[in-house]
């Protein structure tokens, strides 16, 4: 399953031009200009488990570098003080990743 089966190519593409700068990526301007605050929460799982590449049940801190990419291949890496910022937003548990609830909480709220 790709993310453009579950979120439009041009809202992805929308979302990712809004971004381009170093440090301007806010995770929730980008779930709603994608279009995933308006899925259903099976949908926002699934969006879920397309990111969490290695399959672990949590995307973890270099899963997150690499956030944008699998939106769109040719996207930048988020840095460092992104990547961070976007842990510290979803990580309501401190563990240091974030699980598929965290990451539904984030989007939906």
């Amino acid at each position: 399953m790709s993310l453009s089966s579950i979120l439009s190519a041009d809202a992805i593409d929308s979302a990712i031009k809004d971004c381009q700068a170093p440090d301007s990526f806010c995770p929730k301007k980008f779930f709603q200009m994608c279009g995933l605050t308006k899925k259903s929460p099976q949908d926002v799982k699934k969006v879920f488990g397309i990111l969490d590449n290695d399959g672990s049940g949590f995307i973890e801190e270099e899963e997150l570098k690499f956030f944008l990419q699998r939106f769109s291949p040719g996207a930048r890496v988020l840095t460092d003080k992104e990547t961070k910022g976007f842990l510290c937003a979803a990580d309501d548990d401190s563990d240091g990743r974030i699980g598929a609830d965290e990451f539904q909480a984030m989007v939906m709220s």
